[in-house]
C-alpha cells in the first residue's frame, strides 16, 4: 500500500509539473521575459558557433533560426520537456515561442539542452510562421545534425528544409529525437 502511494504521489508530481510547462496561460505568464528569452538565445547560438565546427556556415544560410535555450526535461518513468524561445529572422527576433513534448517510457532524471533549427528553405519558414501551432514530424520534418567521423558536419543533411543541433552540456547529443515536440508562438 506504501509504496502505490509513492508511486502515485511521484505520479502527481509529474503529471503537475508537465502541466506547468504545457501552453497553458498560466505557463505564458510565468514566463521569462522578452529580453531574458533573447540574452539565453544569444548565450545558445555563441555555445553553437563556439562547440561545434561548421555551425557558423550553416546559420549562415538560414532563412531563420528558432532557439530554443536551457530547455529543461525531467521525470521519472513520465518525462516532459519544455522551455521558451525566439525565432530570429537576419538576426532580429522576429517572435517567441514555446516548446513542449512528453514520453513515457523507463526514464528518471533531468536534463538541459539547446534546441536550435535552421530553416534553410524560405517555404519552410513561412509554413512554419503561419501555423498556429507547428508539430515536428507532423507539420514539418525535422533533420538532426550529426558530426561525423571526421569531426564535420555531414554536408548532405543541409540539403534538407530544416535542420536541427541539439547540443548539451558535452556538445552535440546523438540518438535524440525531436518528433512529436509541439511549438506554440508566445503573445509578447
Amino acid at each position: 500500500m506504501h509504496t502505490a502511494l509513492v508511486s502515485l504521489r511521484q505520479f502527481v508530481a509529474v503529471a503537475l509539473a508537465l502541466l506547468a510547462m504545457s501552453n497553458g496561460p498560466a505557463a505564458q505568464a510565468a514566463g521569462s521575459t522578452a529580453a531574458e528569452i533573447d540574452q539565453k538565445v544569444n548565450a545558445a547560438l555563441q555555445r553553437l558557433r563556439t562547440e561545434i565546427p561548421g555551425s557558423a556556415s550553416v546559420l549562415a544560410k538560414a532563412q531563420g533560426v528558432l532557439v530554443f535555450a536551457e530547455v529543461i526535461k525531467a521525470g521519472f518513468v513520465i518525462a516532459g520537456e519544455g522551455g521558451e524561445g525566439a525565432l530570429r529572422i537576419g538576426g532580429n527576433t522576429a517572435a517567441y515561442y514555446s516548446i513542449f513534448s512528453g514520453s513515457v517510457g523507463f526514464q528518471a532524471g533531468g536534463q538541459k539542452r539547446d534546441i536550435i533549427m535552421v530553416f534553410l528553405d524560405d517555404d519552410a519558414l513561412k509554413k512554419f510562421q503561419a501555423s498556429d501551432g507547428w508539430k515536428v514530424g507532423a507539420d514539418g520534418t525535422v533533420t538532426l545534425i550529426d558530426v561525423g567521423a571526421s569531426g564535420s558536419i555531414d554536408t548532405a543533411t543541409l540539403k534538407k528544409p530544416i535542420v536541427a543541433f541539439v547540443v548539451g552540456q558535452k556538445g552535440l547529443m546523438a540518438g535524440v529525437s525531436l518528433d512529436g515536440s509541439k511549438i506554440t508562438k508566445l503573445k509578447r
